[in-house]
């Protein structure tokens, strides 16, 4: 087992994209460390396919991306915020290249690609459909030559300490079962999404709401949280993951059919299938209700397309539909919609900063109010890029504050084996209540009847102990924060959608939800 030291001057709670750009612009200022939950490949940054987006060709500008951003937002985006993500793109995507992010290339010429939404060609790949997974590489490899920048793999952050209202270090629970607490002058999080809330997700098995769960129980706000993109289409075998396959696929002319073989977007939207991802996610749960089949699913269709491009531009979606028997170049793939993206999070100003002083967060586990009700095709990476770099930067700028020195000592030690078989079946629960029904379409009957049987959950996850029984409760009350304020926001836009509500209303919800405690308010 590591050593860990009982204090630092930062801690930076996630190694994805997020967190190690953050951690790059700390380390001329003091000693970072950054801690993983599991390996640092382990995260949304390595799985994002569909790219980074920036206006850096010559037929885009910055007002047009801005544009874009905004209209997908729903109304809900902060243009200052937006504003401040399309100005620095060009000058973070300069830098990762710098750093040696290989992007694809025509020649020498970068390859700009365009997904739905976008009004232009903008959007940079890498290794065609591999794109999180190089800048991530780029990242980690300029941060391991910065020797303040230590890098703890496999340590599972439980919670935040504050002294007089000021948040000084974080507790942990090692890999041993072993409870331990570092001290540090300012804490960000940036531990990405909380996609396993929902039984069918993208997201990889450490997407379980932490840092968001974390904040709100030191008492930070949480902001937006009922805005949960569900990705439209997802790899639907029952013995095979939910594996992504990239909007860039429909970007590139793959078309959208259900189990009569019959295009069916246009009905529901002039972009058809480059609508944006709410819109696509509806249409295909409509078809599926339609259809009347028990497991029902539709098609995605590439088989039109020249097979050596595909293979080329989508090497990783190739050779994972492969692995289970589907060649994407000749066959349907059969798919359905996935959870995929939170816009809501830790609600944080222009430079990362939350209502709590001593802590910042950054990427998915953020509310920074770029993507208001609705992310933007491949704003993601570059948010997490973008806004690590702020937080870094405002936490190195900021009045250092003394490291406290911890004055608990180590606690008992807990097993962290084996599985409790209740505690899955617990989290099967939440998973199935959340996918049912605070899922793609929403009504009120069903989210109270989720938030009553959460409710009714909470005793059995109140003193987690193992490092499985703290992603359980986490989930829980990230559950908990979603159903919430979906309830409270009785209206339809972006990616929350009501049965009962199906109209905007401008009125009463032009305005983002805010939790801290129990109640929902919108300012």
């Amino acid at each position: 087992m590591k050593h860990l030291p009982a204090e630092t001057d930062y801690i930076v709670v996630g190694a994805g994209v997020a967190g190690l750009r953050a951690a790059i612009g700390l380390a001329e200022a003091g000693r970072v460390l950054v801690l993983a939950k599991r390996e640092v490949t382990d995260s949304n940054t390595q799985l994002a396919q569909g790219g980074i987006a920036a206006a850096l060709s010559d037929e885009d500008e910055v007002c047009l991306h801005l544009q874009d951003t905004l209209l997908a937002g729903d109304g809900l985006s902060n243009p200052d915020a937006v504003k401040v993500l399309v100005e620095d793109a060009p000058e973070r995507i300069e830098e990762l290249i710098a750093w040696g992010t290989q992007f694809d290339r025509n020649g020498t010429k970068l390859v700009f690609a365009r997904e739905g939404a976008h009004s232009r060609n903008r959007i940079l790949h890498a290794q065609g459909d591999s794109t999180g997974r190089e800048i991530l590489r780029a990242l980690y490899a300029k941060a391991k030559t910065l020797k303040n920048i230590s890098v703890l793999e496999f340590e599972f952050t439980t919670g935040l300490h504050t002294v007089d209202g000021r948040v000084s270090g974080i507790s942990l629970i090692r890999d041993q079962g072993v409870e331990e607490e570092i001290a540090a002058c300012s804490v960000l999080l940036a531990t990405g999404g909380m996609g396993q809330l929902y039984r069918n997700t993208t997201n990889p098995d450490v997407a379980t709401g932490d840092g968001v769960a974390m904040a709100f129980r030191a008492g930070a706000e949480v902001s937006d949280m009922e805005f949960v993109q569900f990705h439209p289409t997802a790899l639907y075998l029952k013995k095979a993951p939910r594996f992504l396959l990239s909007e860039a696929l429909r970007g590139e002319g793959a078309c959208l059919r259900n189990l009569e073989l019959d295009r069916f977007m246009s009905k529901y939207h002039p972009m058809g299938e480059l609508a944006p991802r709410d819109v696509v996610a509806r249409a295909i749960v409509h078809e599926m209700e339609v259809s009347r089949v028990k497991d029902p699913f539709v098609y995605l269709d590439l088989t039109h397309l020249r097979a050596e491009k595909v293979k080329k531009r989508f090497p990783r979606i190739y050779s994972t539909c492969l692995e289970y028997n589907i060649d994407i170049t000749e066959d349907l793939i059969p798919i359905r919609p996935a959870a995929h993206y939170s816009m809501g999070g830790v609600r944080t100003g222009l430079a990362g900063r939350t209502s709590l002083p001593g802590l910042y967060a950054a990427g998915e586990a953020a509310a920074t109010g770029v993507h208001g009700a609705n992310r933007l095709a491949s704003n993601s990476l570059l948010e997490g890029l973008v806004y690590g770099a702020r937080a870094g930067k405002a936490m190195r700028d900021e009045l250092k504050h003394a490291v406290p020195k911890s004055k608990e000592p180590k606690k008992a030690a807990y097993s962290n084996g084996p599985v409790d078989a209740g505690l899955e079946e617990l989290i099967g629960k939440i998973k199935d209540l959340m996918w049912n029904d605070v899922g793609i379409v929403r009504t009120r009957q069903h989210m109270q009847s989720a938030i009553q049987q959460l409710e009714e959950l909470a005793p059995r996850l109140a003193h987690p102990h193992t490092r499985r029984s703290y992603e359980a409760a986490n989930l829980h009350l990230a559950g908990l924060l979603v159903a919430r304020s979906a309830l409270a926001r009785e209206e339809s836009r972006g990616a929350h959608y009501r049965i009962d509500f199906p109209d905007h209303n401008d009125m009463k919800f032009l305005k983002h939800s805010v939790l801290k405690g129990e109640g929902v308010k919108f300012v």
